[in-house]
């Protein structure tokens, strides 16, 4: 497994981890000396403040990531409107991106195979770190481990990231709509180590692990550059964790702003997107990517035995994130 770490960033832009050995809570701590950004440049108020380099925003898939890119797309642009969902990558651009992996391989990546890929992995994280002057705000599904002789995280590149987990038996359920497969071959996908994500047009092949070793991966150790933050927390309390993420990331923004980007990026406003321009991010293989959002669900639509089976793939994690049924 590897270490989370902000090489990019000096010891005085630091930030506060919020997975405290086998819990978790809300980051307290403020960067306590500030530069100016290219976010406070363009997007934001004279007093906003972020650290530079890239800001992964990491998770397992169907566990929130594109509700945190929404979050933080809204909360930058402060339109009077709410932000497209098909414009997302204005702010959040996505790790396995082919056309990124072309600029650096010099021309088409359809075919290569996953070492041939891994070896260029890091100039491509390079070349991320470099499209805006300082912060970058990039999605991965990755976990973070060696992968084919190469970190699957760019440390170099790297000030910092934001894992959102969710509930592995609500993840089941949303897995199961995205890809077309029946819940109980979903949760033997969820504990197969060999599981990944298969080349599509417009990204690579990536390898997932388990959901217990992506999670484990990278919540194991305590860092003072990562923020983990539970999906249902975030449903429960959009206000406190939100804000708690923008403070994390060292931005001030008034309360109006912050309440304006949650609202904006509901569930309620994205799927009403969905239904009225479509979301190029749809897996063909679903009728909605934005299905319900609730949390718990697995509550009702889960036999006992499936939820037996979940629990004795992933108990260790689930417990220390207190969802064990």
């Amino acid at each position: 497994m590897l270490c989370l770490s902000a090489r990019r960033c000096s010891s005085s832009s630091k930030i506060h981890n919020a997975c405290e050995g086998a819990g978790f809570g809300p980051p307290l701590l403020r960067l306590p000396n500030p530069t100016k950004t290219y976010y406070q440049t363009l997007l934001f108020s004279a007093d906003v403040i972020l650290m530079s380099g890239i800001i992964w925003i990491a998770s397992y898939p169907k566990s929130g990531n594109t509700w945190l890119r929404a979050f933080i797309h809204n909360l930058f642009f402060n339109s009077a409107t709410a932000a497209s969902i098909n414009e997302l990558d204005k702010v959040t651009m996505g790790d396995g991106r082919k056309d990124w992996y072309g600029k650096v391989a010099g021309g088409p990546v359809d075919g290569m195979d996953q070492y041939q890929l891994a070896q260029i992995r890091p100039r491509v994280h390079q070349l991320m770190s470099t499209a805006n002057s300082d912060s970058v705000f990039v999605k991965t599904h990755s976990p973070l481990t060696e992968q084919h002789g190469t970190p699957a995280i760019t440390m170099d590149c790297t000030s910092g990231a934001i894992y959102i987990l969710r509930n592995p038996m609500d993840v089941v359920l949303s897995m199961s709509h995205h890809s077309g497969l029946d819940v109980d071959t979903t949760i033997d996908l969820l504990a197969n180590a060999t599981a990944g994500a298969p080349e599509d047009p417009r990204n690579i092949p990536i390898t997932l692990g388990t959901w217990s070793q992506h999670v484990k991966s990278w919540t194991q150790d305590a860092n003072e550059s990562l923020y983990v933050v539970r999906y249902e927390d975030l449903y429960e309390s959009p206000k406190v964790y939100f804000g708690n993420m923008v403070h994390f990331l060292g931005l001030h923004c008034s309360s109006s702003r912050l309440s304006k980007a949650i609202n904006f990026s509901s569930f309620d406003v994205l799927q009403k997107q969905e239904q009225s321009q479509g979301f190029r991010e749809r897996s063909p293989m679903s009728n909605a990517f934005f299905r319900s959002g609730e949390a718990d669900q697995w509550r009702s639509h889960l036999s006992r035995s499936q939820i037996d089976k979940i629990v004795a793939a992933h108990g260790d994690q689930m417990d220390r994130f207190n969802y064990l049924p």
